[in-house]
């Protein structure tokens, strides 16, 4: 039987550096097997040491390059990541909703590794009452689930456990929505994430990689969620093999040699294979 290969789209900034970004979700997508596009959101000035300049995109382009690609290319997910602005947000909530994208995978880019807020209030309050009840599944890490409902990060699992319930009364009210949240800001040896969908809430542990290679770990995450969620009918199973498959590349990001600091993750871990003489 032909396999149907699914078309993705990432909406997202771009860094330069490849690490994070819509070179990074790219990258992940096209490696679990998607026919990955791109629409720029915003550029940025940004490496492995961190980011040093944002530049955005007038909403009004934005907007024409989603129409322009979505009269020509089935889209079968899309991948939502930096936005940085209310106007951009505004615009972008309003092209999905027109179109319609069976699986819709939010990345709330909120809160950089420094700890700095990248979304101005507005904005935050714009994601939270419009790109959320568009989204079929979210995946906020425990600063940006703290910045979405207004309150200090969870520091345990069983916190998350209250976080997820909250976060996922924040979405329309049905099934196939998901909330994925990403327990590695936790203290300890063990990554815990958790899925929930209103119904079923489901603990997935990881042991902690000891490595300074995680820039664009997140961006990586949702762009698998986006590649993986197409070419299964069972939500569950995509979220499961895209926390392996975003493991495997963080425990093989040594085999990368790039920049000097928090390096980006190896996206194509199952393709690259290190050459021994």
């Amino acid at each position: 039987m032909h396999r149907t290969i699914p078309s993705t789209l990432t909406i997202a900034g771009v860094d330069p550096s490849g690490g994070a970004g819509v070179l990074a979700d790219i990258k992940a997508m096209s490696a679990l097997g998607a026919y990955a596009t791109g629409v720029i959101a915003a550029l940025t000035a940004q490496s492995t040491q961190g980011v040093t300049g944002i530049y955005p995109v007038d909403p009004s382009f934005i907007k024409q390059q989603i129409d322009t690609l979505f009269n020509d290319v089935r889209i079968d997910a899309v991948k939502i990541g930096m936005l940085g602005q209310q106007p951009v947000i505004r615009t972008v909530v309003d092209a999905l909703a027109q179109w319609k994208p069976k699986h819709l995978v939010l990345d709330p880019v909120m809160v950089a590794k420094s700890g700095d807020h990248l979304l101005e209030k507005a904005a935050t309050s714009e994601m939270r009452e419009a790109m959320l009840p568009l989204s079929t599944m979210i995946t906020p890490n425990l600063p940006e689930a703290g910045v979405l409902l207004e309150m200090r990060p969870a520091e345990t699992v069983k916190e998350m456990y209250g976080v997820a319930e909250k976060l996922r009364r924040l979405m329309a009210d049905k099934e196939d929505r998901w909330v994925f949240l990403k327990g590695g800001h936790l203290p300890g040896s063990e990554c815990t994430d958790l899925l929930y969908n209103g119904d079923k809430m489901i603990e997935m542990p990881a042991q902690r990689i000891n490595t300074k290679n995680t820039h664009g770990t997140g961006c990586t995450l949702s762009a698998a969620l986006a590649a993986l969620l197409p070419q299964t009918t069972d939500a569950v199973q995509a979220a499961k093999a895209a926390k392996e498959y975003l493991y495997k590349a963080i425990a093989r990001s040594g085999d990368l040699t790039v920049g000097s600091g928090h390096g980006p993750v190896n996206h194509f871990h199952a393709w690259w294979q290190p050459i021994t003489p």
